[in-house]
């Protein structure tokens, strides 16, 4: 494409926005809305889906050993749990911490009762490993390959946990699609409509046009154009508005509700948007151009 050719083809987008300014606003205004519910749902799951991985971090799969078995057993264990790709960290809890840990719970205020224990360790059978995975939707194919190890006797987990948190995510994710299909499909409903508008507002002149000689290309690209512009625009302005909102609502809630912060933690700002703002952009684009693309296959005859 030539220079000439491409500056034209963005005035002519520009007018076509400016010739049918009310159906362009609402079409921005509509954009704008939807981008910005898209964000507010957005920025709401990546916090939740931040307290999960949160508590997902704190399930721990707890491996037994068969009685008597040695430390170098027990490494060879931890050895080959380490190599699995469901984990993220093992901790190995000797029985001698187990007993200390048991001390601080249990006798917290008596200790004087724990003394007579102190010759004969009542959880000298005790030392395990605790396991941290990387999903917890995992821990069902990690604690069936714990079990046929060597020298493990029991392997401790909390199923519940587990099922109640792999739900919850992929409750999060179909909820997520949802929303965000039928914002794209009113966006490209609302973006259809405002070209269509252009189109039989310009008919004449588009046959002009080609009596002239103009290719199809010419003739088509500033609809296209008007329709990414009206992407652009719907979906920078609301992004801009979330990231002060967001921002300012971070150090509201940190000042006014300590006591939620000391519950959820909201992830930066910085972080958030550092996905959010490509992704909503390249939504807003990609509405536009598929809007006004499928309005010229179905109503531009050239």
């Amino acid at each position: 494409m030539r220079i000439s050719t491409f500056w034209y083809t963005l005035r002519q987008g520009a007018k076509n926005i400016w010739k049918n300014k009310m159906f362009s606003l609402a079409s921005i205004a509509t954009m704008a809305a939807c981008i910005f519910l898209f964000g507010i749902f957005y920025s709401v799951v990546v916090n939740f889906q931040s307290v999960v991985r949160e508590v997902e971090s704190g399930v721990a799969v707890t491996v037994f050993f068969v009685d008597g078995a040695t430390q170098e057993q027990m490494d060879a264990v931890g050895e080959q749990i380490g190599k699995r790709v469901e984990v993220s960290e093992k901790v190995f809890v000797s029985a001698e911490a187990a007993w200390d840990n048991f001390q601080k719970i249990y006798f917290k205020g008596a200790e004087d009762m724990a003394e007579g224990f102190a010759e004969d360790n009542p959880l000298a059978n005790s030392a395990h490993y605790e396991v941290y995975m990387n999903d917890i939707s995992m821990q069902e194919s990690l604690v069936t390959y714990i079990q046929s190890l060597d020298g493990v006797k029991e392997v401790k987990s909390s199923d519940l946990a587990a099922h109640t948190l792999t739900d919850f995510n992929r409750l999060i994710g179909y909820v997520s699609a949802g929303i965000i299909l039928i914002l794209l499909c009113v966006a490209v409903f609302l973006i259809s409509n405002t070209v269509t508008i252009g189109i039989a507002v310009r008919r004449e002149e588009i046959a002009i046009m080609k009596l002239i000689g103009s290719t199809d290309y010419f003739v088509r690209a500033p609809f296209i154009v008007e329709g990414i512009l009206i992407g652009l625009i719907g979906s920078a302005l609301p992004l801009l508005v979330l990231y002060q909102m967001y921002r300012k609502i971070i150090v509201y809630v940190g000042e006014k509700f300590l006591w939620l912060s000391g519950m959820l933690e909201f992830l930066p700002v910085n972080k958030v948007f550092s996905t959010l703002v490509p992704v909503g952009l390249i939504l807003g684009v990609g509405i536009g151009f598929l809007g006004s693309r499928l309005t010229i296959r179905k109503h531009l005859k050239v």
